[in-house]
């Protein structure tokens, strides 16, 4: 009698669960990841003592958190039929109907708001980047991923504003050549994905998506090289000449780890086929991962140090 009472409580227990993952999946929390660039200002800006600064550095990644959100929402409302012909788009929350439009394009507005009133509360200036941000990512989702080369310098200024943004917040400064960095790597990784559609969904890589018909695969493996030398030495140029590095020349040190970085991800790219999602292989190789705790490391003691 108490196993017949028990077991509906459990599957209903496990239904929920199961719906309340959906919805989780639908924000694509592992994205979140990239907001981290937001606390570029407070860490090379030096100024992770101040706790006001730290807090509105936080607050302001909380917001391109939700603005992000919301700005993935769109993406995959506007591409249901296009990420049913991608292996593992198909499975989306939206792409596999587990989730109705109408009701993630509410969640989807409901984020943004919140995004925007958030940001303002911090900073005006913080404010006017996620709108900017979030203006730019819907011509993205809309048009601007369609295009060859652009679609990708897109996703860098999406990284840009972030750095910006990070700056803004906390009204520090950022350094040109960090930013520079941010744009390269960004490009860098972007076009890496790019390649990785085109090798894994072959045939039909332009259904899913339609720039993919402007790439190849050699024209990619330029791209790739040269976005990879050239973060590279601008990462090398950044830590002797920047103003917010120590004078002791110190940050240098880090140039190698960087390198074997950028190196590792070339691999798992060429050797292992992968790059597709940046942002979930940077949990999964556990020498990738090492490189960046291991560079984040090295900065703190540098920093500290100087």
């Amino acid at each position: 009698m108490i196993e017949a009472q028990e077991f509906p409580s459990a599957r209903v227990e496990a239904l929920r669960r199961v719906r309340v993952n959906r919805w989780v999946r639908l924000l694509r929390p592992v994205q979140w990841a990239k907001n981290g660039v937001v606390l570029a200002a407070l860490v090379f800006g030096r100024v992770y003592d101040d706790p006001a600064k730290v807090w509105a550095s936080l607050g302001a990644v909380f917001a391109f958190c939700l603005i992000s959100s919301a700005g993935y929402i769109l993406n995959d409302w506007l591409d249901v039929e296009r990420d049913r012909h991608h292996p593992l788009k198909r499975a989306r929350p939206l792409a596999s109907g587990a989730i109705r439009p109408r009701s993630a394009l509410i969640l989807g507005g409901a984020l943004a708001t919140t995004s925007l009133i958030f940001s303002l509360l911090i900073s005006p200036w913080l404010a006017l980047v996620i709108t900017v941000y979030a203006l730019l990512m819907a011509a993205y989702s809309v048009w601007l991923k369609r295009v060859v080369i652009i679609d990708v310098f897109v996703i860098a200024a999406g990284f840009l504003l972030r750095a910006v943004a990070g700056g803004l917040a906390i009204g520090v400064p950022i350094s040109t050549w960090l930013m520079l960095c941010t744009v390269l790597l960004a490009l860098f990784l972007g076009f890496c994905k790019r390649r990785n559609e085109i090798v894994t969904l072959q045939e039909s890589a332009q259904l899913h998506r339609v720039s993919l018909r402007g790439y190849t695969p050699e024209i990619l493996d330029q791209f790739i090289l040269l976005t990879a030398s050239s973060t590279l030495m601008a990462y090398a140029m950044y830590t002797f000449t920047a103003e917010s590095v120590p004078t002791n020349h110190a940050m240098m040190i880090t140039v190698p780890i960087v390198a074997f970085a950028l190196f590792r991800y070339l691999y798992l790219v060429y050797g292992r086929a992968l790059g597709g999602a940046p942002e979930v292989l940077l949990f999964r190789d556990a020498p990738l991962l090492g490189a960046i705790v291991l560079w984040a490391c090295a900065v703190f003691i540098v920093f500290w140090l100087g």
